[in-house]
């Protein structure tokens, strides 16, 4: 079945907004509209929908001139077998000691290296992007220098991968955390599916708003790999909940944003242990003073 999309651009959130919800009323309706921010400073937004019979091209066009957006470009997609191109684009990938993987390369995983299974289906928060890859590289680079987590936990742990790393090399429970019920649900599947059920304990919150991450506060670690506006929201919460001389592990951090995290954690009582750069995104591991 073939697939099209149809694509602009314009100025500001609110005819952005009203673009989007004007396309959801065309005749044949598309399947999905999204409305993101194009994250370079413009100010410009991009609007696309993904139809499964071609767009309504006249109909489109009249929406572009009515909210002052850019002729919309259509486009029709090759058929794409996705989880066969899913499985070809995740290779594996190796940060130190830690062999990220999908059950289809479980052939390939190296002996003494520390396997991490998250499935094709849960892309981000493999190790592939390049956040997931600076923590993991940033905890391994912890671990050769001799510090054990005795106390850990990452909050906002999407597939728990980073959760699971430390449970692979630390003798004691990890607990992980996220604001979503869904992204809980997948952590919890893949903790089974890693042979990690009870080293790792997964609970719904959002922050530290959880009895379970208040009891065992203060801790030696945290993870944090997020976004830089909650990161920044988060720092005294981290402050008050890392151990002097403990650790966090920050990422979700595009390059041009790090200094303002690393502002906003000196402020909190941290110091900048080290700094990474994996494409455009920024990894930090701090120490608390």
């Amino acid at each position: 079945m073939p697939t099209f999309t149809a694509l602009t651009t314009l100025s500001g959130k609110e005819n952005a907004d009203k673009l989007g919800e004007a396309m959801e009323r065309l005749v044949p309706e598309p399947t999905g509209v999204g409305v993101f921010e194009i994250e370079d400073g413009s100010g410009l937004w991009e609007i696309g929908g993904y139809f499964i019979e071609a767009p309504d091209e006249a109909g489109l066009a009249l929406l572009a001139v009515a909210f002052g957006a850019k002729p919309f470009a259509v486009s029709e997609l090759p058929e794409t077998d996705w989880v066969a191109k899913v499985k070809r684009e995740l290779a594996p990938v190796e940060a130190g000691r830690f062999f990220v993987y999908g059950s289809h390369d479980a052939d390939k995983v190296p002996e003494n290296s520390e396997p991490l299974l998250i499935e094709a289906a849960m892309a981000f928060g493999t190790g592939h992007h390049g956040t997931t890859l600076g923590c993991l590289k940033g905890l391994d680079r912890l671990a050769n220098a001799g510090f054990v987590g005795q106390n850990v936990a990452d909050i906002g742990c999407g597939t728990a991968v980073l959760a699971m790393g430390a449970a692979r090399i630390w003798p004691n429970t990890v607990l992980a955390s996220d604001i979503d019920e869904v992204a809980v649900e997948v952590a919890l599947a893949n903790v089974t599916a890693n042979g990690l059920v009870g080293r790792v304990h997964c609970v719904e919150a959002a922050g530290f708003g959880h009895p379970d991450l208040k009891a065992k506060s203060p801790y030696d670690l945290i993870f944090a790999n997020i976004l830089k506006a909650p990161l920044v929201d988060l720092a005294p919460d981290m402050g008050a909940n890392i151990a002097q001389g403990g650790h966090a592990i920050l990422s979700g951090i595009l390059n041009e944003q790090a200094d303002d995290v690393v502002a906003a954690y000196d402020a909190a009582g941290f110091d900048v242990h080290t700094r990474e750069e994996i494409g455009e995104w920024t990894t930090l591991t701090l120490t608390r003073r």
